[in-house]
């Protein structure tokens, strides 16, 4: 088993249940176990566009999948809480699962990079992270807590 950290977000519609419901769901899904969620906060947006806040947290996951499967995995349970990918990038949405650290692997692949390529530069999921695990290594980062410390 690989323990895995995954971001969760919502801005659209009722970003509590979402959030919610995300958690449920993707604790149902095969292969992956959810263990622990930092308590939820609500954040700005982050992006050229105009939006309402979000609601983020962050779930530690154990997982028998690879980080591709894992991946998939996040992607359909967005679907089935009817996420689409027809508007701006960044913009706003019903819900958003990313991939954030998978053990200490780094992948760097299409459509995948572990750790998430924009983990160090946010604190909305920098934050939630160090609630769950303040000492954790981030593949070729550092720890948690010294990112976080990086961005005062």
């Amino acid at each position: 088993m690989a323990r895995a950290y995954v971001g969760v977000g919502s801005n659209l519609g009722d970003r509590e249940a979402l959030v919610g419901s995300a958690l449920r769901v993707l604790g149902e899904e095969a292969g992956i176990e959810v263990e622990a969620v930092s308590s939820v906060r609500e954040t700005d947006p982050v992006g050229p566009v105009e939006q309402p806040k979000f609601l983020n947290a962050v779930a530690q996951v154990s997982t028998t999948l690879p980080p591709r499967a894992l991946l998939d995995s996040l992607l359909a349970v967005e679907r089935r809480l009817g996420r689409t990918r027809d508007g701006p990038r960044f913009g706003p949405r019903t819900i958003d699962l990313d991939l954030l650290i998978y053990g200490d692997e780094i992948v760097s692949e299409p459509g995948l990079e572990v750790p998430h390529p924009r983990l160090r530069e946010r604190r909305f999921v920098l934050e939630p992270l160090a609630e769950l695990s303040p000492d954790l290594a981030v593949p070729g980062n550092g720890t948690v807590r010294e990112l976080l410390a990086a961005l005062d």
